[in-house]
């Protein structure tokens, strides 16, 4: 029968460590010990594997066709992280000693820390912290088509793609007390209020349901489980009777995400550097210490809405994490606030770790 990783021992590893009591309880579901023998090999130079391992005792050895690049021992802060985790793999990774180590696949780690970054934006950055109440509402109450135009979001689309997302919109009344959409549900609409008002609330782990924001006529929410193709970070309640908009997350991904994601190669982002454009580590302080581009900047996605305001509207930032996953999600949101945002293809893994 296979044995778990010890709790204790995963809440070492980075970035495993960050992720909140929900996700991690998910990989920690996941997590198993294995051995090696010494001589045995972990992993192949240029396999693509799509594997995240973690040992966890005895010695590895990284080895390219220059022969020993460096010796791993369980314990340092090397251990810590990922073992040579570009794809395809720089090294191979030879047992210097009896090991264990554990893995997990790549993609599952990367959504479960989007997911989890995503969730811990605060809805109430929606309405730049306003709260609606009867006489707010009837002041900024009118067209939601004009306030939705006039976003810096939808000024950088297409006027195509603005005209096909209104032919594409379903209107769908709601009651008083409806539950539009439920926290820890998977994402499957956006949503645009035409009419009424809604209470954001999310649920904390103590099982306390609380109060986030009010919304109103020409709010949108939902974008964030179509960017990370995960679960509800909220609950959405209608405070009123009302009308809302809704967009299919296919018709959300071609329409409003795909036209502000542009992706740019490792040539193509030095370029821009050169020209003044900032490369922007959206991953944890953690994971950029251990591994970055060098000159870029931290700022991980969990915290980018609250520090969009001081970015110099002027530049370009190229968004980049492991697998351009989270890197995706944070450079739409930059372009949500009127920034010019792109995304650097395939992410860090797949860069020579020569480019690192």
């Amino acid at each position: 029968m296979a044995t778990l990783v010890d709790s204790n021992v995963l809440r070492t590893l980075v970035p495993p460590n960050a992720l909140n009591a929900e996700n991690f309880q998910e990989l920690a579901s996941k997590a198993v010990v294995e051995s090696m023998k010494a001589g045995g090999t972990l992993f192949k130079a240029g396999a693509s594997d799509r594997e995240t391992v973690y040992l966890l005792s005895g010695e590895i050895e990284l080895v390219s066709d220059k022969g020993l690049e460096k010796i791993i021992k369980a314990g340092t802060e090397s251990a810590r992280h990922p073992l040579a985790n570009q794809q395809p793999r720089q090294f191979s990774g030879k047992c210097r000693t009896d090991i264990t180590f554990t893995r997990f696949d790549s993609d599952l780690l990367d959504i479960l820390l989007t997911w989890d970054q995503l969730s811990g934006i605060e809805v109430a950055e929606i309405t730049n912290g306003r709260t609606l109440d009867s006489e707010t509402e009837e002041a900024e109450s009118g067209d939601w088509m004009t306030r939705i135009l006039q976003s810096k979001a939808f000024m950088r689309l297409p006027p195509a793609n603005i005209q096909q997302m209104f032919m594409r919109l379903q209107e769908v009344p709601h009651k008083k007390g409806d539950v539009v959409v439920r926290q820890g549900d998977e994402g499957d609409y956006y949503y645009i209020i035409n009419r009424g008002r809604c209470k954001v609330m999310r649920t904390s782990p103590a099982g306390q349901e609380v109060t986030l924001a009010e919304l109103g006529d020409g709010d949108a929410f939902g974008e964030e489980a179509l960017l990370s193709n995960g679960k509800r970070n909220a609950t959405i309640v209608m405070e009123t009777d009302g009308v809302l908009m809704r967009l299919s997350k296919a018709d959300f991904e071609e329409l409003l995400k795909a036209p502000m994601q542009n992706e740019v190669d490792i040539q193509q982002a030095k370029s821009m550097v050169k020209n003044g454009a900032v490369l922007l580590d959206v991953r944890l302080e953690s994971e950029h210490k251990n591994s970055a581009i060098k000159g870029s900047q931290n700022l991980p996605i969990y915290m980018l809405r609250m520090k969009a305001d001081g970015l110099d509207t002027g530049k370009k930032y190229i968004c980049y994490c492991d697998t351009g996953r989270r890197s995706s999600a944070a450079a739409y949101l930059l372009s949500e606030r009127g920034l010019d945002a792109y995304v650097l293809k395939g992410g860090l893994t797949s860069l020579p770790q020569a480019k690192q």
